[in-house]
């Protein structure tokens, strides 16, 4: 194990995570030249078009002397180093070689869950700066999880080759909230590979050698999973304790599920099975379980014996990671009815290559038998919805979002008064107001990371919400942390967008869940020609409920086509109109045909029109576009 290196990269968003790692991946020699690609390890398609990283990516390379000497990268002699082959079967290394588990991160707010499992896999972590932008505000957020999990730090500037690069400013940043010295921050291009071999002797001098013994009984901690059509469940895993080859029989300790490893093996970056993964090593095992219920993250794999709970009583546990709790849920519905076991099998699949991600059936009269699923964020949420339409050809129509409300009943009864919490994951759970004592919803921190020049824009925006101003920080004397107490509703929607024109795209948020404080909360319904559409109601402050209702009812009257009749939508809170629009009707001159003659002629035309239209408007039902509904996600 004194030659393995396990250690991740942690960044802001766009702040050239994969660019590095494409580096990296070149100067080792990991993949061919001719292979090589942009974004190498970002494999989906979704990660490509946006230019974000989605999911965590682990891969496994040898460092050699040769690799560190020479000058020229392209001519690495790469048959020396049997580990670089795909079809190696993993070979033994020497000892003078290094054997590297990186794991590439995102870096939006949204997939922070990712951050915080592939570091509980690693022992060392690479803090990427961008030289143009500065620290960002999850650049704090990621530290902060890095330093709980006690891992060493290596700071790195990146684009240092950029000219507006302001690298000197970067490094007062980066000892202010680190306290590191300024010899220890190291300069890299992940564009040119600038400094990169010299970030990489860093990261075997400082990262320490994994923690584990080899002869004590397996312990390997899963920090992933994805599913194989062949080989059913591969489990991401890092191995603690002991080793496990091929045809072992493993159990899951929290699932308390049997299996055997059908296959084991590494990421190079593609699966490269071998006989044997041992105490500190990173790769997956190949359990063959079709369910991700048996295979959670987090769990502890260990040797199946014939005494399950002995051997799960004798052997502890590893620490998992935090339980993720969504904080974002909306309605996902199937525009076809009949796509609805399809779609369950769909959100399944994702479930196990997303563990922030959980769904549950749910019904609507309106649109039927749909899934209520529940995301860390808005960018989560669109990149669900985005998947399940591009991989699993999907239509879908998805529910105005919503957080979840801690609800404190009040029942009365004669002889005793009773008081009950509920929670309520959709407007349409909501109970009538008559039994409700108190509404309770969920507070975020919020931090914001800007230039001080907009600084009144910011404020002026935050004065349009419902926030707690905290305090302020500064970080040099042109970059503040604003720092603030927030509905989480307020900053799901739209607040990112608006903070970014606000600010010229220049500064940068992160949010974390405070808790729960009472508000004065009221159910907005919408109707659309006299009828309730539960799909669009909401939970707003009481406050707004005036000018969210006529915003909505006036998005709705451009989304909504025209009928053969007048179309009313009405905007209600309990049984009183707030706000209302028409949709005007499609109007047949029946009069056309008319050459002359009396005025009493038109008139019995016109009179018939009007109660053809007033009986279609009694038996005619409003389809609802899904536009609609997308319309209605958008403040």
């Amino acid at each position: 194990m004194k030659n393995i290196r396990n250690f991740c990269i942690i960044a802001h968003i766009d702040h050239g995570k994969s660019t590095l790692s494409d580096r990296i991946l070149e100067i080792t020699g990991t993949v061919e030249k001719r292979k090589m690609k942009e974004q190498f390890l970002d494999q989906m398609d979704l990660e490509r078009e946006r230019g974000i990283t989605i999911k965590m990516a682990p891969v496994r390379m040898v460092l050699t002397d040769t690799d560190l000497t020479q000058t020229n990268t392209d001519e690495i002699i790469k048959e020396d180093i049997p580990y670089k082959s795909a079809s190696s079967q993993c070979s033994s290394v020497q000892i003078k070689d290094y054997v590297l588990n990186l794991i590439d991160t995102p870096g939006h707010v949204d997939f922070n869950y990712e951050v915080s499992r592939s570091l509980a896999a690693v022992e060392g972590a690479i803090l990427l700066v961008d030289a143009t932008k500065g620290v960002q505000a999850q650049t704090l957020s990621n530290l902060y999880m890095a330093l709980e999990q006690g891992l060493e730090i290596i700071p790195a500037i990146n684009k240092i080759d950029l000219p507006n690069a302001d690298i000197e400013k970067t490094k007062k940043e980066i000892i202010h909230i680190l306290g590191c010295g300024e010899k220890d921050i190291l300069e890299v291009s992940g564009k040119t590979g600038a400094g990169v071999k010299e970030l990489l002797a860093t990261v075997i001098e400082k990262v320490p050698v994994p923690r584990g013994k080899l002869e004590k009984p397996l312990r390997a901690l899963i920090f992933d999973s994805k599913y194989d059509t062949y080989k059913g469940v591969l489990a991401y895993v890092r191995i603690v304790d002991g080793k496990v080859e091929k045809g072992d029989e493993i159990l899951m300790m929290v699932g308390k599920k049997e299996t055997s490893a059908i296959e084991v093996g590494y990421f190079g970056p593609a699966i490269m099975p071998c006989k044997t993964l041992k105490a500190g090593d990173i790769g997956y095992i190949a359990t063959g379980l079709k369910s991700a219920e048996h295979c959670r993250t987090g769990d502890t794999i260990i040797k199946a014996v014939s005494d399950k709970q002995q051997a799960i009583s004798d052997i502890q546990p590893l620490p998992g990671y935090k339980e993720v709790r969504p904080m974002v849920y909306a309605g996902f519905y199937p525009m076809e009815g009949d796509d609805y076991n399809f779609m369950r099998e769909a959100l399944e699949k994702l479930k196990l290559n997303d563990a922030a991600f959980v769904f549950e059936p749910e019904s609507n009269l309106a649109l039927g038998k749909g899934f209520r699923c529940g995301f860390l964020g808005m960018l989560h949420l669109e990149i669900v919805r985005a998947r399940l339409e591009k991989e699993f050809d999907l239509s879908l129509t998805v529910t105005v979002p919503s957080v979840v409300y801690k609800i404190q009943l009040t029942t009365y009864n004669p002889q005793l008064t009773t008081e009950k919490e509920v929670l309520i994951y959709s407007p349409s759970d909501m109970p009538d107001p008559s039994v409700i004592k108190k509404i309770s919803e969920p507070y975020a921190k919020l931090e914001i990371i800007t230039p001080v020049n907009y600084l009144g824009g910011i404020m002026e925006l935050m004065n349009f919400s419902r926030a707690e101003y905290k305090n302020t920080e500064y970080i040099n004397e042109g970059r503040v942390i604003l720092k603030y107490e927030v509905p989480l509703m307020d900053i799901i929607v739209n607040f990112h967008d608006d903070l970014k024109s606000v600010s010229s795209g220049f500064a940068s948020m992160n949010y974390e869940m405070a808790d729960y404080r009472q508000s004065d909360l009221v159910k907005l319904d919408i109707l659309v020609a006299s009828e309730r559409v539960e799909a669009l109601s909401r939970i707003v402050p009481r406050v707004n409920v005036f000018n969210e209702g006529k915003a909505s009812v006036k998005k709705l009257k451009e989304s909504i086509p025209r009928q053969n009749f007048a179309v009313a939508i009405q905007a209600a809170v309990g049984g009183k109109i707030i706000a209302r629009e028409t949709i005007k009707p499609f109007r047949k001159d029946v009069t056309s045909g008319l050459y002359g003659g009396d005025i009493t002629r038109k008139r019995k035309l016109l009179e018939k029109q009007k109660k053809g239209k007033k009986k279609m408007k009694g038996v005619g039902k409003v389809a609802i576009p899904p536009e609609a509904f997308l319309a209605a996600l958008k403040k």
